[in-house]
């Protein structure tokens, strides 16, 4: 009796102790359940910056589209960002007062 009574011991313990190990490995493997939420999250960052990335680009090809053909566009971006003007005409540069 005392040899049975040991020898479901330590069965018992092996199996807690297989348990044990798929259970880590069900939550902490390498298709586990944390590497599967790590992943899905990875996956949305990176999803967002391609819906970013994509979005610049359509801006940026329609202002190539612009800078190519709409002329009116062109003598806005070139009085704006590089301060030309017309022959005849003065560009005045406005500075701010600084408030202390």
């Amino acid at each position: 009796m005392v040899g049975s009574n040991f020898q479901k011991k330590i069965i018992r313990a092996l199996l807690f102790l297989g348990l044990t190990a798929l259970l880590i490995t069900f939550f902490f493997g390498d298709h586990g359940l944390y590497h599967l939420y790590t992943l899905r999250a990875e996956r949305k960052k990176i999803q967002k910056e391609i819906n970013f990335l994509r979005n610049q680009r359509t801006i940026l090809e329609d202002e190539k589209v612009r800078l190519k053909t709409d002329y009116k566009y062109i003598e806005e971006m070139a009085r704006e960002k590089y301060r030309m003007a017309k022959k005849g005409e003065k560009v005045f540069k406005v500075i701010e007062k600084e408030e202390n």
